[in-house]
């Protein structure tokens, strides 16, 4: 399966109550945004479990990064309630849950296959602080390495937001709202711009705050290998 597969072009997903799929678990649903590979699979999505769902326990071989976006999600660790940050390496082992329901924005198979290193943060008790070279914005970075930069931004009402990533960007907005191309973004559009693009967009009439990645895009995503 291949889903927003060519990592050379922009890609816009807005959310659509038409667009949601059954997963082969009951009571869980995805909405996906890039994918390449089947159930096994690099894959970007919303998922959406209903009160009660749960998975099997298995094993992440290419690690899991996720952020809870609404309820609460659950496993053996513990309970993630609404801006928990998650993320899982490889070889990882959990059982996903949610009593209550909750909605996650998770990506898969886009770990370093040599990442160990767990991350676990409430965004929301982070302080965010302004960023000296772009006027508007103030970020907390959530996780940091040689491959990418994960941060949590908001920008002011009205700004105007300047960035030129090497690598490519990916944004998922968690509140109020931007444009960019002459395109309005809401709460869970999410925008992929590749390696070499730059970002020109402005926040709306009430500023926004989104989950930000970038220098992932600078090698071609690939699917996780067959299993043998």
């Amino acid at each position: 399966m291949q889903i927003n597969a060519d990592f050379t072009r922009r890609v816009a997903v807005h959310p659509d109550a038409r667009a949601w799929r059954a997963s082969p678990v009951p009571g869980v649903e995805r909405l996906m945004l890039d994918r390449l590979g089947d159930e096994v699979a690099r894959a970007t999505s919303l998922v959406r479990f209903a009160p009660g769902s749960a998975f099997s326990p298995h094993i992440h071989d290419g690690g899991e990064e996720y952020l809870v976006l609404d309820g609460v999600f659950q496993d053996e660790s513990g309970d993630f309630p609404v801006g928990s940050y998650v993320r899982n390496p490889p070889t990882s082992r959990h059982r996903p849950a949610s009593a209550p329901g909750c909605t996650i924005f998770v990506k898969l198979w886009q770990f370093d296959p040599d990442d160990r290193h767990a991350v676990t943060l409430a965004t929301g008790d982070l302080a965010l602080a302004p960023v000296a070279d772009r006027p508007g914005v103030r970020a907390a970075t959530l996780h940091a390495d040689r491959r990418e930069t994960v941060r949590l931004e908001h920008w002011q009402p009205g700004a105007t937001i300047a960035a030129d990533p090497a690598g490519g960007l990916e944004l998922l907005c968690l509140d109020g709202g931007f444009s960019e191309a002459g395109e309005d973004f809401g709460p869970w559009s999410w925008l992929r711009l590749p390696a070499g693009v730059p970002l020109r967009a402005t926040a709306g009439a009430e500023g926004c705050r989104l989950w930000l990645k970038e220098g992932h895009l600078r090698q071609a995503p690939a699917a996780p290998p067959a299993a043998g």
